[in-house]
């Protein structure tokens, strides 16, 4: 293996760019195709979705796609294989080096050089998907009427989320350079034993101390919603310590629910564009496009019975366990391969330069593709099974008819088309169709009678 060519190497690193994009934009074709030959409605929507709406639908799905498709293109086909094959990722380690000496710093201490290296690459990446950002929310979403963003908040958004990146990423990169350098032979043990405390700490301060940087978290006020969630929570005995409602519709159009914590403390989000008129008794405030989105209290309790359903059924717990295997092997391998020295020399270092950081670097993001591939594809299977699952649980509750109609609400106002193709769907959607879910909660029904 030591007499690999590192030219060997970086060809086959490339074909491997080529190939996975190559997939991705073949199956992103395929719904293109669905967009511009799927005409009308399906007969199980016709009482609920106007021809209108399926247009709209239709329109909105047919530029994201294209999007995609050029950003694909652009950014992980043509930039990044221009990046890999002039060597840029050694470039940026030198710039690093160079910047720690004329910082009069240790230019031999990696851990250092590392830290900088991070913070030049995430300066470089931020300004070099700014465009596509901004392409997205101001021209794409804002023509099919989601964008709800000024350009003043959005650069306000860039500049928090970056610094906060680089607070987080920082001390964790120097962590992990330490623990490699000082962890023995089995040093992937202490990695992966640091990164899962880690995940841990992260999911506790996250919707505590970040996600407030970012939008607005407000109690749900006293009321009918209120008592009869946790009334919901209480009767599953799920641990809700706080309710609260985030005002996304200052970023999108958009909504969602979902809930957050460890142990027994537990929160449950609503975005106020789940709730009906964005919760107002009034809605003389709202303009006309708003008035009637959102669901009804009866709808957004539906909702919450899938979503605690994940809770119940332990949905949570067993998607942190696998990728928490996921990432053992990902640093067994790691530990395998990261002193193999082509590596290195096809992205442009000189023989002997083997920085820790860009080692974990290829051997995540090249070496494991294929791997990687595979495991997203079984864990958006396994995905589609836990949402089956959640949906069953909330029609177990009473909530059939009210689950029913708050995805056909969701879905319209969200402007989801219904149409899909079956590979791009089977590859992507970690959740079933509308139509899948509407179907299986039929099934259910029959099944029900029939018993």
């Amino acid at each position: 293996m030591t007499n690999v060519e590192p030219e060997t190497v970086l060809y086959s690193i490339l074909a491997l760019v080529i190939i996975e994009n190559a997939l991705e934009i073949y199956i992103s074709l395929r719904q293109v195709k669905v967009y511009r030959t799927a005409l009308q409605v399906p007969g199980e929507l016709q009482s609920h979705m106007t021809d209108e709406t399926f247009h709209k639908a239709r329109k909105y799905g047919l530029d994201q796609e294209n999007f995609a498709i050029f950003k694909a293109l652009l950014m992980d086909v043509i930039l990044l294989c221009m990046e890999l094959y002039i060597g840029l990722i050694a470039l940026v380690w030198q710039m690093s080096v160079d910047v720690v000496k004329r910082l009069h710093w240790d230019h031999e201490n990696e851990i250092i050089v590392s830290c900088v290296f991070v913070l030049i690459s995430n300066v470089m990446s931020t300004f070099k998907s700014l465009p596509f950002k901004i392409y997205k929310i101001f021209v794409l979403e804002e023509k099919h009427g989601f964008n709800k963003q000024t350009a003043g908040f959005f650069a306000w958004d860039q500049v928090k989320g970056f610094l906060v990146a680089q607070v987080l990423m920082v001390p964790i990169t120097a962590a992990i350079i330490f623990i490699v350098q000082r962890g023995g032979d089995n040093f992937f043990i202490w990695l992966w034993l640091f990164t899962g405390v880690i995940s841990l700490i992260l999911l506790t301060i996250y919707p505590i101390f970040i996600a407030p940087l970012f939008d607005k978290y407000t109690p749900l006020k006293e009321g009918a919603l209120r008592k009869s969630i946790e009334d919901l929570a209480a009767s599953l005995k799920f641990p809700l310590t706080k309710l609260y409602v985030v005002e996304g519709s200052k970023r999108s159009s958009h909504s969602n629910a979902y809930f957050y914590g460890l142990w027994n403390s537990k929160r449950i989000v609503l975005f106020d564009t789940l709730l009906l008129n964005k919760g107002q008794a009034d809605d003389s405030q709202l303009a006309d496009a708003e008035k009637g989105k959102g669901c009804t209290d009866e709808e957004v309790l539906a909702v919450l019975g899938h979503e605690l359903g994940h809770w119940k059924l332990g949905h949570v717990t067993k998607n942190i366990i696998i990728m928490q295997v996921h990432l053992l092997l990902m640093f067994l391998v790691f530990g395998y391969l990261f002193n193999f020295a082509p590596f290195y020399e096809a992205l442009g270092f000189a023989p002997g330069t083997c920085p820790i950081l860009v080692g974990l670097l290829i051997v995540f993001t090249y070496v494991m593709a294929p791997y990687n591939a595979i495991v997203n594809f079984a864990m958006t299977i396994l995905s589609r099974r836990f949402e089956y699952q959640a949906d069953e649980f909330a029609f177990n509750l009473g909530f059939a008819d009210q689950l029913g109609r708050a995805l056909v609400k969701l879905n319209l106002d969200n402007l989801g088309f219904p149409v899909y193709d079956w590979l791009y769907s089977t590859w992507n959607h970690s959740h079933p169709t509308l139509l899948q879910r509407l179907a299986r909660l039929k099934e259910l029904g029959l099944d029900k009678k029939l018993n």
